[in-house]
């Protein structure tokens, strides 16, 4: 049978086969393509957790360190154990589901702690990660990034200079709220738990101190406030004022709590 190549049947039938071809052709390299894309997810994953941890992704071997200086755990039933799934890579519904994944890890500085967060941005979906000293109280470094923020301004959230400004921060008040956060560019009062946000991403900026702070709550219990002054009871005068009980002989202590 001759096809008339002029035809409208003729160029039906030959766009159908083209697409199915590409489609499938399509199927295929993705198919093939898969273990090596969800690799490079995990690895980039890995990647930003080590930035919070203050390594240059850039110049280590991402795997290999992170293998060496990382242990993926769950905060469960009042302890870290170890995580036995399959790495994630976003955390935002491990969280809704009340799996709690800290990453502990050991660095030329100490031990620390990252903790993922997640938020919304003014366009699109937030996340991080925010690396705690071993006492749990101040932060040692950060990282964020987004989807669809506006660029050179809300997008500067995945920069090093805006990350860097959370280092050293404490995360709770004197209530023992968490008070780290961000506020507007220039409008920085409390030095100790307020980080300068971006000038021009007023809504971006809020996103994160949501998210931070909203992140940090629900580890709240892993956390946990700062002790208070230990006194004893015996002295209430010690423990009015809330300060350390100087009587070494004292035969009971107990936390003062606000």
């Amino acid at each position: 049978m001759k096809w008339n190549t002029n035809s409208n049947v003729y160029t039906f039938v030959y766009a159908i086969v083209m697409v199915i071809i590409v489609a499938f052709l399509l199927a295929f390299v993705s198919s093939a393509l898969k273990n090596t894309q969800e690799a490079n997810v995990a690895n980039d994953t890995k990647g930003q957790i080590l930035s919070a941890l203050r390594f240059d992704k850039k110049a280590v071997d991402v795997q290999a360190t992170f293998a060496e200086k990382v242990q993926d755990k769950l905060f469960k039933d009042g302890e870290l154990v170890p995580y036995e799934g399959n790495f994630l890579t976003s955390y935002g519904q491990a969280i809704k589901d009340g799996e709690l994944h800290v990453f502990e890890a050991t660095t030329d500085d100490g031990v620390k702690y990252v903790i993922p967060v997640t938020g919304r941005g003014l366009w699109g979906g937030l996340w991080g990660y925010i690396a705690l000293n071993e006492d749990k109280q101040t932060v040692y470094g950060s990282y964020f990034y987004h989807e669809s923020e506006t660029a050179g301004l809300g997008a500067r959230i995945g920069e090093s200079e805006f990350q860097n400004r959370f280092q050293d921060k404490q995360v709770f008040g004197e209530n023992d709220d968490i008070a780290l956060t961000v506020v507007k560019a220039g409008s920085v009062k409390d030095e100790a738990h307020q980080v300068d946000g971006i000038t021009g991403a007023t809504l971006t900026s809020n996103g994160v101190a949501a998210m931070v702070s909203d992140g940090l709550s629900k580890y709240a219990d892993f956390i946990g406030a700062p002790a208070q002054g230990a006194c004893c009871g015996e002295k209430s005068d010690c423990c009015a004022e809330k300060t350390e009980c100087e009587n070494a002989d004292c035969p009971e202590r107990t936390n003062v709590e606000q």
